[in-house]
């Protein structure tokens, strides 16, 4: 090892670990009999018996791997027929699989914006689509989190833009569980004209009559003009795709992206087990009003407690402590306790907004909030 950068990194790791935002990997075991609010499984999908069962029949028939990039041999049978299905499902005429929505994401940011072009961001997209973003020449302007009075500033300031104007959102945000106006947002569309990438990731399988997620929640079912979601959430199963009203989108990724080029392709067995998952998905109408009704009862449970959440019915909720070494302290007591918590620290999150990240899922009771309530008031004690 070259000593200069060795003691380089030793200075940076040494001062993240003073900072106590040192990241570590922790093994999981399948043996873990605690209930897990850290994931995203928001309807347990992941072991759904016919979801599996349709991985493995398609791990028997195909294999373990698509063995290449979609663009030789990777591009399946199953993968078309998941493209057709997400894309009626949503409302949109054309998708596209990638392997991981990060890489979705970075390959429409990166890819799509240009010199001269102008990106209208809200302050609090995924790292994802910042990196798409700032890898790509265009102009990035943020505005405050789901404030649609500065966005609708911002394009009159750029109206006469000679570039593109882009307005990237998402429907569901990762680490606040909120969720811009989004009528709001595709009138303003209307008037502007921009071309809008909506990320759906934690939107998708929760909400929606369907399911497809929150535009159709809201009643703008297809109105942004690039959708970027997830197989690995709710869906249960892995991989990203990106939904789009103009082929000439899903042409510019297939043949300049190098995150859809040059990757061994997502699974068939994955495919499959995502197919299957948004059958299943679809056929939960009735139960999502009853998911609807957790959330809205865990956060006025935590509320009642003293913590500060907001309301919302999606199934992330933030249990915002503020300070590292405080949001550790009340994690441990929870996992203790025998639930499965993650902290998210900064740089994730802003300073001094650490917190426990909940995520709710199928299969909860009120046992499971009376316990989790009363871990943390004997915590705050």
């Amino acid at each position: 090892m070259n000593p200069k950068l060795r003691q380089r990194m030793e200075k940076i790791l040494a001062q993240r670990d003073a900072d106590g935002l040192l990241r570590t990997l922790k093994v999981r075991s399948a043996t873990d009999t605690r209930v897990n609010l850290a994931d995203n499984d928001y309807l347990n999908l992941s072991h759904d018996s016919e979801v599996i069962a349709a991985a493995t029949s398609a791990l028997n028939k195909w294999g373990a791997s698509s063995s290449a990039s979609p663009l030789v041999t990777g591009y399946t049978e199953l993968h078309q027929d998941l493209e057709k299905t997400l894309a009626q499902w949503h409302g949109y005429p054309h998708a596209l699989i990638l392997n991981t929505g990060f890489s979705a994401n970075t390959a429409v940011l990166g890819g799509l914006p240009k010199k001269g072009d102008v990106v209208l961001a809200d302050k609090l997209i995924h790292a994802s689509m910042l990196e798409g973003i700032l890898s790509s020449a265009a102009t990035l302007r943020r505005f405050p989190h789901n404030d649609l009075d500065v966005l609708e500033s911002l394009l009159e300031e750029t109206k006469e833009s000679e570039g593109v104007v882009f307005v990237v959102t998402e429907s569901v945000y990762s680490m606040d569980g909120d969720c811009p106006d989004l009528s709001r947002i595709s009138k303003l569309k209307e008037r502007y004209h921009f071309c809008w990438v909506l990320d759906e990731a934690h939107a998708t399988g929760w909400h929606g009559l369907t399911g497809s997620g929150m535009q159709e929640e809201q009643g703008v079912r297809a109105s942004a003009d690039i959708v970027v979601g997830t197989l690995g959430k709710a869906l249960g199963a892995q991989g990203a795709y990106v939904l789009c009203h103009d082929v000439l989108i899903k042409n510019i990724i297939i043949n300049f992206a190098a995150e859809f080029i040059y990757s061994t392709y997502l699974s068939p067995a994955s495919a499959a087990a995502a197919l299957a998952a948004i059958t299943c998905t679809k056929n939960l109408t009735s139960e999502r009003t009853r998911l609807h009704q957790l959330s809205q009862d865990w956060r006025k449970a935590l509320q009642v407690a003293g913590f500060a959440v907001p309301d919302f019915h999606s199934p992330i909720i933030p249990l915002i402590i503020g300070d590292v070494l405080k949001t550790q302290h009340f994690a441990e007591a929870l996992r203790s306790a025998g639930f499965i918590v993650s902290v998210i620290r900064p740089p994730t999150v802003p300073v001094n907004t650490a917190r426990i990240r909940i995520s709710l899922r199928r299969g909860l009771d009120s046992g499971h909030l009376e316990k989790f309530i009363s871990v943390l008031k004997g915590v705050a004690q």
